[in-house]
């Protein structure tokens, strides 16, 4: 959604907004104008604005801002007078409503909080083709050509121009073409694109060959981030992470760092977070440990900067990569990932009426 829809929107829910009681009007300015509301995140998105736009964006986000301030004014004294609303009065023998109110996709609604968090640290958001090639998924991230992530049963390879399909080497399969398995083939294409500095975020869909359960998916979504430039060390990485998870599940939960392996980054890691269903005794999601993992991420391997054109000697970097359903789950603590895409109005309209809570 852009931000001149998104501005339409609020400016809308602004309009007909109404509250009951005094402090269903300070739930809706927090909604709003908190710092974490709809409002304030948009001056935060204000910043990718192009500079010839910002002057008109800037008038209507200050209107929106007034606007909703005097609509939460108005309804605190409404409130305080004993009125329910300062609105027209409600024929309660009319017939009820039966037009259901929209709104956001639940993964969409946590892939733009993740996104909002990144961008407050000066990154910006990277797009990719869904359909890659075998350099950019695999051989550019240092996946040899032996790897086990090559194998058909973890990848949806697709049919190439010629008729054939299967990986580069094979026979009718010379593009080596198959849908991403991760959005780290973003990453790739942004390090061969320019000269770092490089602070990038690439969300998107990505595939893989699997079973589809309550765990897992054959399709699903990733937030990947990327950040490269001169002395970046390991320590920028782990308090990136923390800054990260306080910012999107509060200032209450860790994080800790177990060493692990991905071809692409060296050292490697796995990034568990303290478990936010139990609060660390132990439950069925964290499998009684206390922690859950939310994460891979690591410190950029030299040969993927030099597969990219970077001098490895001059720079260095860190990534991250999360699942986007994996984090909606701990935020929403949905038991089951085919929730999402079952479309089942009797869920989704939990979180157009913002009444969610697991």
């Amino acid at each position: 959604m852009s931000l001149e829809q998104r501005i339409a929107q609020l400016e809308a829910e602004v309009s007909g907004a109404q509250a009951a009681n005094a402090d269903e009007a300070e739930r809706l300015r927090i909604a709003l104008l908190g710092r974490n509301g709809s409002i304030t995140a948009l001056f935060d998105d204000f910043k990718q604005v192009p500079p010839e736009e910002k002057r008109a964006f800037g008038q209507r986000l200050n209107q929106l801002k007034q606007a909703a301030q005097a609509r939460v004014d108005e309804l605190k004294q409404a409130a305080s007078n004993g009125s329910a609303s300062s609105g027209p009065q409600v024929d309660v023998s009319a017939p009820a409503s039966t037009a259901h109110n929209g709104s956001l996709h639940p993964i969409t609604i946590v892939r733009q909080r993740i996104v909002e968090v990144f961008a407050r640290i000066g990154y910006t958001v990277s797009q990719g083709p869904e359909v890659e090639d075998d350099h950019h998924n695999f051989s550019a991230l240092n996946f040899p050509p032996d790897h086990p992530a090559r194998d058909m049963q973890d990848t949806f390879f697709v049919r190439s121009n010629n008729g054939g399909d299967g990986p580069a080497g094979q026979a009718g399969g010379v593009e080596g073409l198959a849908l991403r398995t991760h959005t780290s083939s973003v990453q790739v294409r942004v390090m061969e694109s320019g000269k770092p500095p490089f602070r990038t975020i690439s969300p998107g869909r990505v595939y893989r060959n699997e079973a589809i359960s309550a765990r897992a998916h054959c399709m699903f979504h990733q937030v990947e981030a990327l950040y490269v430039d001169e002395g970046v060390s390991f320590a920028e990485l782990k308090g990136t992470l923390d800054y990260f998870t306080k910012s999107l599940f509060g200032p209450e939960v860790s994080i800790r760092l177990r060493p692990s392996y991905f071809p692409f980054t060296e050292p490697s890691a796995e990034v568990d977070m303290s478990c936010t269903i139990c609060g660390g005794p132990g439950c069925n999601v964290c499998k009684h440990s206390g922690w859950v993992e939310i994460m891979g991420c690591g410190m950029v391997d030299p040969a993927v900067l030099a597969n990219c054109g970077i001098d490895p000697q001059r720079y260095s970097g860190f990534a991250l990569g999360m699942g986007v359903e994996r984090i909606a789950q701990l935020l929403y603590r949905v038991p089951d990932l085919r929730l999402y895409w079952e479309n089942d109005v009797r869920f989704l309209d939990q979180f157009a009426a913002g009444t969610f809570r697991g």
